[in-house]
């Protein structure tokens, strides 16, 4: 497949990366700092802003999928999910694109089933202290369930790690897992890569989990 992935200079968008030319795949990059993504043959990186999509929505042209892995730590008011995916979908259309997967997070909706502890920090502490970012990233989820022209899937994962991968997780399509643990950025890319084809996650949210 060809893929084009945001957010693939760090974080699951690296591994993602590095993931699906190990499978074969032909990747295009976007990042704004080029020289930060490492160079493989059947690797095309794109100098560029998600948020400035006049410079590189066009490059979209000839992918079969597109995948979101944008992130921001910032505890400050931003757009960079909301407008970034907003310039990503209305490339998407223009360049005939219909595949799209993107990555939010398993906090913006917990299971009333999980516990406590976890229900406690998540809304009190986590939410609160990254409220900007949350809000930004539901506003995002709402601006790719509009997209009825497009095979889209939301994937919400919990804490991520660095640590390895083992293909070791668990899934839930449109519903709550009752409880979700932390989740390694690598596991994360590899349902991301793996799931493309998966009927069940068309138009679907999914939450994901270590097993």
């Amino acid at each position: 497949m060809r893929l084009f992935v945001f957010g693939g200079s760090s974080g699951t968008g690296a591994r993602l990366v590095a993931q699906a030319l190990d499978a074969g795949h032909r990747v295009t990059a976007l990042a704004r700092r080029p020289e930060s993504v490492p160079r493989h043959a059947r690797l095309t990186v794109v100098r560029g802003d998600v948020l400035q999509p006049g410079g590189w929505g066009h490059e979209l042209a000839g992918h079969d999928a597109v995948l979101s892995c944008l992130g921001s730590a910032d505890r400050r008011p931003t757009t960079i999910y909301s407008q970034g995916m907003t310039g990503i979908i209305a490339a998407m259309r223009e360049c005939g694109v219909r595949r799209l997967a993107c990555v939010t997070s398993a906090s913006l909706g917990l299971s009333p089933d999980a516990p406590l502890g976890q229900r406690l920090l998540i809304g009190r502490v986590v939410r609160p202290l990254y409220r900007h970012m949350y809000a930004d990233m539901a506003k995002m989820e709402r601006i790719v369930a509009a997209a009825h022209d497009l095979e889209w899937t939301i994937v919400r994962p919990p804490r991520l790690t660095d640590g390895a991968l083992t293909g070791e997780y668990v899934t839930a399509v449109d519903q709550h897992l009752p409880r979700t643990r932390s989740l390694s950025r690598s596991d994360l890319a590899h349902y991301l890569l793996n799931h493309l084809d998966d009927e069940r996650s068309r138009q679907a949210t999914i939450e994901i989990s270590r097993r």
